[in-house]
């Protein structure tokens, strides 16, 4: 008899959340421009049970934290990799807005690396389609 294989980081992810009996975790993703499309998005999934997590800051909007340009750099890499981590910890995605740019893209395609499921509020956007 061998002995078994030991889990992945994303089984024993797994394995917690049934153990916690978490309802599913939504990431929501898209433009920035679609801040208040978010902000709905996130509603109707919380009420529909789930727990959401979406980008916390809007960068093209004016702030003391990022008004230097070279700090906002640096916090727009910070924020990206924060981002590709909601993907990872969510169970599924959801994309909201008309439109899907090249962060929103390469989000969708990391999603999809993972076996996330990608759901859109406009599907005629989706890159697959």
């Amino acid at each position: 008899m061998s002995d078994p294989q030991p889990l992945t980081p994303e089984e024993q992810l797994a394995d917690a959340k049934a153990l916690l009996s978490l309802p599913r975790i939504v990431v929501i993703c898209g433009s920035t421009r679609f801040m208040a499309e978010m902000t709905e998005a996130d509603l109707r999934e919380t009420v529909a049970g789930r727990i959401v997590v979406k980008p916390g800051c809007d960068m093209k909007a004016p702030h003391a934290l990022w008004s230097d340009p070279v700090e906002a750099e640096a916090l727009k890499v910070r924020l990206d990799d924060l981002h590709r981590a909601k993907i990872r910890l969510a169970d599924e995605v959801l994309v909201v807005g008309d439109y899907i740019g090249d962060s929103t893209r390469a989000e969708i395609a990391y999603a999809r690396s993972l076996g996330r499921p990608v759901r859109f509020t406009h599907p005629e956007v989706d890159p697959k389609a």
